[in-house]
């Protein structure tokens, strides 16, 4: 069902941190640059925890409770959650796998339907790690880039299906869904389409959902898993990026029904890998998080209204479509003709981090990628900065 927008009944966490208590944190996205550069790259949102995490977190260490995970809480809080959010009733706990973390549990799913040398298949322009995962454990990308509206072309898609499927002996598709960077959602009939190219073809489908929860206003997320002719398919899904746990590591591999036995083959120190306090922490999120979610994504929606406005009015010549998913703006620059990296220019001379378009691989060279999970002041100053490095 799409997201409508119901009042919150929490404050937008967005808007509840100052600067200063921002530049108190010790993570990446705040320590990487000196203290006059704002911060929008990496996908850290400027939000306190929601209570309810928090308090979990409190009680654990108040029991000492910081061993090893077991049990099945993460997962059967994902599939209330899914059967909630996303009217999904086919996530099947006993399908279901911690691991570390997307990037290393798709890395172990990659590692159970395809053998080294084999190609995995992309559309760029897409999440960096991809590139860098899959090629550290020997396999080989090949892309298949997105359309001119960012959404997955299918004949593009089914001309790179049928040439890696010749002489490979197990291909597979590494599926961004929502995408990262475009944000763009999938539909049910686009998935549909996706599971019978890789039914026809033969190559086996790794889904990477971990944006799923974050859906602007009027979108529907559709997992992979859902439609018809995906039961060999494998997802990958977290809350680390809807609730601000990327320091709390924890996820939950999914397995179709056709994929139950290759799951089953997941060797069991993966489950060792993930936070006992993570799983914690990402259980309370999924079950008792939802209000402080939706008041965040009611703030998104304001804030990607902002964007819009204020690139319109100050930088005019940059392209930019309100995503459906994700807090991530892709911001086409290409109109502004800069000598280099657009990205290197707005840190230069306007003091604004934000990521490069280039390591997203094909079709991202003259874009940069934005992070929305901030306050609007934040937002309105860095647009200012960014139209001042162009004077």
């Amino acid at each position: 069902m799409p997201r409508d927008t119901p009042a919150p009944t929490e404050v937008n966490p967005l808007r509840r941190l100052t600067l200063e208590q921002l530049r108190r944190r010790t993570s990446m996205k705040w320590r990487t640059y000196p203290q006059d550069v704002l911060p929008l790259w990496v996908a850290e949102m400027d939000v306190p925890l929601a209570e309810p995490v928090a308090q979990a977190i409190r009680d654990a260490v108040a029991l000492g409770d910081t061993g090893y995970p077991a049990g099945t809480a993460y997962a059967d809080a994902l599939a209330d959650f899914a059967s909630t959010r996303w009217s999904w009733d086919g996530l099947a706990v006993e399908r279901t796998a911690i691991v570390p973390d997307v990037m290393l549990g798709i890395v172990e799913m990659l590692k159970l339907v395809s053998g080294p040398g084999d190609p995995v298949v992309v559309n760029s322009p897409v999440y960096p790690p991809f590139y860098q995962f899959v090629g550290n454990m020997g396999r080989q990308v090949v892309e298949a880039e997105l359309g001119a509206d960012g959404r997955i072309d299918f004949e593009v898609l089914e001309d790179v299906f049928g040439r890696v499927r010749k002489g490979a002996v197990r291909p597979a598709y590494l599926l961004c869904s929502p995408h990262n960077p475009t944000g763009a959602v999938h539909s049910a009939d686009e998935l549909a389409d996706v599971a019978a190219l890789a039914r026809t073809y033969g190559v086996r489908v790794v889904a990477d959902e971990i944006h799923a929860p974050l859906m602007a206003a009027g979108a529907t997320f559709v997992p992979y898993l859902s439609v018809p002719g995906a039961g060999s398919g494998l997802s990958l899904m977290s809350a680390s990026k809807a609730w601000n746990l990327a320091g709390l590591k924890a996820a939950v591999a999914v397995a179709g029904p056709d994929a139950a036995d290759d799951l089953a083959r997941l060797p069991e120190e993966v489950g060792h890998g993930p936070s006992h306090v993570g799983v914690i922490a990402h259980t309370a999120a999924l079950r008792d998080g939802g209000a402080w979610l939706d008041a965040l994504l009611t703030g998104l929606d304001d804030n990607r209204r902002l964007l819009a406005q204020l690139l319109a009015e100050a930088l005019p010549a940059v392209r930019y479509e309100p995503a459906q998913a994700t807090y991530l703006a892709w911001l086409d620059c290409r109109a502004l003709d800069l000598r280099g990296d657009p990205a290197d220019v707005f840190l230069e001379r306007g003091r604004v981090a934000l990521n490069s378009g280039v390591p997203f691989g094909t079709g991202g060279a003259g874009f940069v990628r934005l992070n929305l999970a901030t306050s609007p002041e934040l937002i309105t100053e860095a647009v200012r900065r960014m139209a001042a490095a162009l004077d």
